[in-house]
């Protein structure tokens, strides 16, 4: 076979920078709606006479419905062509946001959200394994990671910004009317300039045993985590939850091991590698996802900010992001093993998070938080590119969606876990705080309850400081790849094309 024939299949097109800019933009919505409707739930809530009880629903719903069907949308991205995904999943995510926006009853909203989350399931790998197929130069598959996982980890904070000031200038209902545009713009632009590589599909029929128990046991994960932050972890329908969970998870593993064609080939998780970075990534996410809701809190609850000045406040951390991403990580991962990179951005925000640990009632945004923001956006940015790009490097095209799906999969569970389990944390050390001060709650209760609250939230971010230091030892033992962006990987996915 001829090295120029080899190459035919994988080899990028003249408008790969451009398609990126449509691949780049549908994630940047997918991951904005993650937080920017937090910001709208209150005024959302008031307007459609949602309980207190049944508002979680708003976040839940979604959550379980992308969470869920990760693994699913990431097949079936294999089946129809990355492409054909990616355009049907921004049309639908298009149409599920309009229903959101237009939504008249609780229950209107929470259909809509998971509606979102379906086809944000569908959407999400797609994007990412468009990436791994087009961008097949070891130097621009690192650039083209780099920009992508800049916005994928800085998304999450620009939706703070932004749902501050839609929910402040306009109506909540624009959070939701605001993906339209962005879907639209990304659906046509990537319809007329995405060419995704002949021959990568994988066509096998679908693995419906496995559809069934991946999507139960992770909806049950991600629901009883969800469940225990409000119903405590002894709750009989939590312990239910995990133990089903458990079971259809095991389950889900013996099916992948037996049938011809799994939903979840094993050898995409059983890479050392990309197990790795899909376990290391989730527990970072972990310590990430619990502190943006203390920061969220601490800024607004403790120091009196507004919406919008709070979410301004997480800004340092998105350019730490960007920076961390398109210049430390891109430049370097031509030339640092993987596991030093990631190794030593984790550590970077373990640094960060461990300033924030110093947190009282009356420290300065200047002096504590913002150094802080600023080591996390660096360090979880520097990380995100050799994580973003190493689980599809090399990875047989016709399993690009599914190792996509589970770089999602294992951040979705992650942000799950991290909420649920640092507010946990975080309660438990308030209230022992509270009891301890009793005699003071008489004279100063105020006082007392706030400096709780903070001494609840430095417990559960010193707990966040463990779980990047546990992910930097699981990198560091676990990956043992090379540079990923250190050679063109055309020849390694050439083979697999041109076989199936």
């Amino acid at each position: 076979m001829s090295r120029t024939a080899s190459k035919a299949p994988g080899d990028a097109h003249a408008n790969r920078w451009k398609a990126l800019v449509f691949i780049a933009l549908a994630q940047l919505m997918v991951v904005l709606d993650a937080t920017i409707v937090n910001i709208a739930l209150p005024s959302a809530q008031q307007d459609l006479g949602i309980s207190d009880g049944d508002r979680q629903w708003v976040v839940t719903a979604y959550a379980l419905a992308f969470g869920g069907l990760l693994l699913f949308g990431g097949r079936v991205s294999d089946l129809w062509g990355r492409k054909r995904a990616f355009v049907i999943g921004l049309i639908g995510f298009a149409a599920a946001s309009a229903l959101g926006g237009a939504a008249t009853t609780g229950a209107m909203m929470f259909g809509a959200r998971a509606l979102q989350g379906i086809f944000g399931a569908l959407l999400a790998p797609a994007a990412l394994s468009l990436l791994a197929v087009m961008f097949t130069d070891g130097k621009e598959r690192a650039k083209a990671f780099g920009i992508y996982g800049a916005i994928a980890g800085g998304g999450s904070a620009v939706g703070f910004v932004l749902g501050g000031v839609l929910t402040e200038f306009l109506d909540w209902r624009w959070t939701f009317f605001v993906n339209i545009p962005f879907a639209i713009v990304a659906a046509a632009g990537a319809y007329f300039v995405v060419r995704e590589p002949e021959g990568g599909r994988n066509r096998s029929p679908l693995d419906i045993p496995g559809v069934v128990l991946s999507t139960l046991g992770l909806v049950s994960l991600v629901y009883g985590f969800t469940r225990a932050e409000s119903g405590g972890w002894g709750d009989s329908v939590t312990v239910a939850l995990f133990v089903a969970s458990g079971v259809l998870l095991l389950a889900f593993v013996l099916t992948e091991a037996k049938v011809k064609a799994p939903l979840l080939p094993l050898r995409v998780v059983t890479d050392r590698n990309r197990g790795g970075v899909y376990l290391s990534l989730g527990i970072a996410v972990i310590a990430m996802f619990g502190t943006f809701l203390f920061l969220t809190y601490y800024l607004q609850v403790v120091k009196g900010y507004s919406p919008i000045k709070s979410g301004f406040s997480f800004l340092p951390m998105v350019a730490g992001m960007m920076v961390g991403s398109t210049q430390i990580g891109t430049r370097l991962i031509t030339r640092v093993p993987a596991r030093f990179l990631m190794g030593s951005g984790f550590l970077v925000a373990a640094v960060g998070m461990f300033l924030l640990t110093r947190l009282e009632i009356g420290s300065s945004y200047t002096s504590t938080v913002l150094p802080a923001l600023v080591l996390l956006g660096l360090g979880m940015g520097t990380t995100f590119t050799p994580a973003m790009s190493l689980p599809t490097l090399g990875i047989e095209p016709r399993d690009a969606g599914v190792a996509s799906a589970m770089i999602n999969t294992s951040q979705q569970v992650g942000g799950a876990i991290g909420t649920a389990l640092l507010n946990t944390i975080a309660a438990s050390a308030t209230t022992s705080y509270v009891m301890d001060h009793i005699a003071d709650t008489a004279t100063k209760p105020q006082l007392v309850q706030l400096q709780g609250t903070v001494h609840g939230y430095t417990n559960a971010i010193w707990f966040a400081v463990g779980m990047l230091v546990i992910a930097t030892l699981i990198v560091l033992t676990l990956v043992n790849a090379g540079s990923p962006g250190s050679e063109s990987v055309e020849d390694e996915v050439a083979v697999p094309v041109i076989a199936h």
